[in-house]
């Protein structure tokens, strides 16, 4: 189950024992590079304490705007994968293991 930034946890409880991942979009799909939107940290705080009562083993991921900064964020929110597609790519192929290092916390 997709949440968009505009979306929200209306209806999640109902079917959480049918999903197996729930991914906040911490941007406005449609392209890369944009910046994070922190208010999302607040849905996957929200989607942590749901799944965890419930006593399942979901996914919460968080896509877009992921960076050396915002990770660690999502993942202190509950966040247990994220999608980093600029902060990894940037600076060209002899970057790309240092951008994913930095986005690890090392």
């Amino acid at each position: 189950m997709v949440f968009n930034p505009s979306t929200g946890l209306d209806h999640v409880e109902w079917i959480l024992e049918d999903v197996d991942l729930l991914l906040v979009m911490s941007v406005n799909p449609g392209f890369g590079g944009q910046s994070f939107i922190e208010a999302q940290l607040r849905k996957v705080e929200a989607l942590r304490r749901l799944v965890d009562k419930a006593g399942l083993d979901i996914i919460i991921e968080v896509d877009g705007g992921v960076t050396p900064a915002t990770a660690p964020l999502c993942v202190a929110a509950g966040a247990t994968a994220l999608v980093a597609g600029s902060a990894v790519f940037k600076g060209g192929p002899e970057a790309y293991a240092g951008n994913i290092r930095a986005l690890k916390g090392g």
